[in-house]
Parts: structure tokens; C-alpha cells; sequence
């Protein structure tokens, strides 16, 4: 099951800057919440047709898109989606309007957890969280707090 959460975000830019691009997060949740367990998925491995869709999913709504995340994140791609999207690894010096700005035109997915999504946040119009059958262990969870930052 997949929910949305959309904000108004001004696409107008200041005067001499680019526009910020039409950016989304795309992620998936356990039922408590959870995001990730020692620095994976907590759900990975597990071939139940729920979890092989939602990865499916992933892949197909960013595919022409722009896709940025964390360097562990951006590492654990498989080689084949660099052939239809542009991937680029953020790092924690980054400045996220800057490095977001870089994009303008285009619509951009954040990819990664807790650290990128909270530096990024403010910037997201849209919020598209599935919520897996899974209810084990986690160390990230889901911080419903980004979803009321609020776009610029």
C-alpha cells in the first residue's frame, strides 16, 4: 500500500538562479516504521511478491529521472539503473538548494534515509511512502516530522 503526501512548493526562482527542480521521495516503510537496519533495508533478501513489487516500483517511477542519495546508498544501485536515470552521490557538505538547483527542469527523487532526508526535507513536494509487511528490527525509522517541514 502506497500513500502520498503532497505540499505546494513556489517553483519560481529568485531573480538570476535557476528554479528548484520537482523534487520527491520515493521510500518504503516496515509497519512500525522502520527504514533500515545496519545500514540495509531490514526486509532485504526477503523474496515475498510485496517486497519484489515495491523494489520493481522503485526502479520504474524513477527511471528518466534524477535520482541523488548518500554514497552507501548510491553503492548498492545495480549497474543497469545508470542506464536510464542520472545518479549522484550527496555529500553531508553539500548545500542542498545549491546542489537541488543544479537540477532545475528536471524532477529529482532523494534517496537514502534519516541524514539526507532530514538536510532535504524542506525541499520535497512529494512524499510517496509504501508500507511493507514487515515488523521486525530496525535502527532507522521513518520521521513523520519531514513530512510537515514544509517545501519552500
Amino acid at each position: 500500500m502506497a500513500a502520498t503526501a503532497t505540499s505546494s512548493v513556489p517553483q519560481v526562482a529568485a531573480s538570476g538562479m535557476a528554479p528548484l527542480p520537482d523534487v520527491r521521495v520515493l521510500c518504503a516503510i516496515g509497519l512500525s516504521g522502520q527504514l533500515g537496519l545496519r545500514g540495509g533495508l531490514p526486509w532485504e533478501g526477503d523474496r515475498r511478491p510485496e517486497f519484489k513489487a515495491d523494489v520493481a516500483r522503485f526502479f520504474e517511477l524513477t527511471r528518466g529521472h534524477v535520482l541523488l542519495a548518500g554514497p552507501a546508498t548510491v553503492g548498492s544501485i545495480p549497474p543497469f539503473a545508470f542506464e536510464d536515470r542520472t545518479i549522484a552521490v550527496l555529500r553531508s557538505t553539500d548545500d542542498p538548494e545549491a546542489t537541488l538547483r543544479r537540477y532545475s527542469g528536471r524532477v529529482v527523487f532523494i534517496g537514502g534515509g534519516p541524514p539526507v532526508w532530514s538536510a532535504y526535507a524542506r525541499f520535497v513536494r512529494h512524499w510517496d511512502i509504501t508500507r511493507l509487511p514487515y515488523d521486525g528490527e530496525a535502527d532507522r525509522w521513518f520521521d513523520p516530522a519531514w513530512l510537515k517541514t514544509g517545501a519552500r
